[in-house]
């Protein structure tokens, strides 16, 4: 029984890591036009989850996935020629922040995808549990 409920433990972590995921993709997203931060550093800068697999917390007897950190991306940002732009440089170019559109909607996709599968997993060893106490009982 301890590792039914060992398996929705992992299940449960990595239905976070995705919901964390997909929160920096959303920001990712509605930042894709942002050519000047809060700080004044100029554009923003992409943000990227990185996870690991935690194979045995000794401590707490935990395994699933373990966020290291948000990390900015190091690609760099993308010039464009808008002279209007009260951030364009002397030559009329200004920098726009490094996201993509396009990959920030597959890795949303690819993060939902996941999500899904851990709700799944869950839902799958919750029944198992159930169906075993149902046995249980007889």
């Amino acid at each position: 029984m301890s590792s039914l409920f060992s398996t929705m433990n992992i299940s449960s972590s990595g239905m976070s890591a995705q919901r964390i995921r997909m929160d920096i993709i959303a920001s990712n997203i509605a930042n894709a036009q942002t050519t000047r931060t809060p700080q004044g550093e100029g554009p923003y800068r992409r943000k990227e989850v990185v996870f690991a697999t935690l194979l045995e917390d000794m401590k707490k007897g935990e395994r699933g996935v373990d966020m290291v950190g948000i990390f900015p991306d190091p690609s760099p940002f993308k010039m464009v020629y808008k002279p209007q732009h009260p951030d364009a440089n002397a030559q009329g170019y200004v920098s726009m922040p490094n996201v993509n559109i396009v990959t920030e909607m597959i890795d949303i996709i690819s993060a939902t995808r996941a999500y899904e599968a851990n709700v799944t997993a869950f839902k799958s060893t919750q029944n198992m549990i159930l169906k075993a106490m149902e046995i249980g009982r007889r």
